[in-house]
């Protein structure tokens, strides 16, 4: 029964350094293997063309929502910091309210709350504000408040 113990043992130690081991064997490679570098190079293709669509889609629905509640400079929509601040000018919250987007978890909810005022602001429910922690709907409630009559 030892003996028996002590095979299984080592053919347990065996299959656990196999299995340590043989990712290693890809990294160790001679071949020069282009095909996955070219896979991760057409999805990041494709991610920044999507992520660049959905920075214009965000944008113009804030410049229009801004021009429609004949809020100033309508075009900080388009520029990274100033598109809190219009924001916050459509929302009618104070300007230091910037600071509690530096707060992990805080941001989430000063970003459903100026979601809120921007609904208030174009005469919808505030509670499209609050659709903006919701998946799919976070990418429609822009351009329903924008677009909209």
């Amino acid at each position: 029964m030892k003996a028996r113990t002590r095979i299984l043992s080592r053919i347990g130690w065996l299959l656990a350094l196999l299995a340590v081991l043989t990712p290693t064997r890809e990294a160790f490679a001679q071949e020069n293997n282009r095909v996955p570098a070219a896979f991760m190079g057409g999805f990041l293709l494709i991610f920044c063309i999507f992520f660049l669509v959905m920075y214009v889609y965000h944008a113009l629905a804030l410049q229009t929502i801004a021009t429609k509640t004949n809020t100033e400079n309508p075009w900080f929509a388009w520029i990274p910091i100033l598109n809190i601040i219009l924001m916050l000018n459509i929302a009618k919250k104070p300007i230091w309210w910037i600071i509690l987007f530096l707060i992990p978890l805080v941001n989430v909810v000063i970003y459903v709350i100026l979601w809120m005022g921007a609904a208030e602001a174009r005469g919808k429910p505030n509670w499209w504000g609050i659709l903006t922690i919701v998946p799919v709907a976070n990418l429609i409630v822009p351009g329903y408040l924008a677009w909209s009559d």
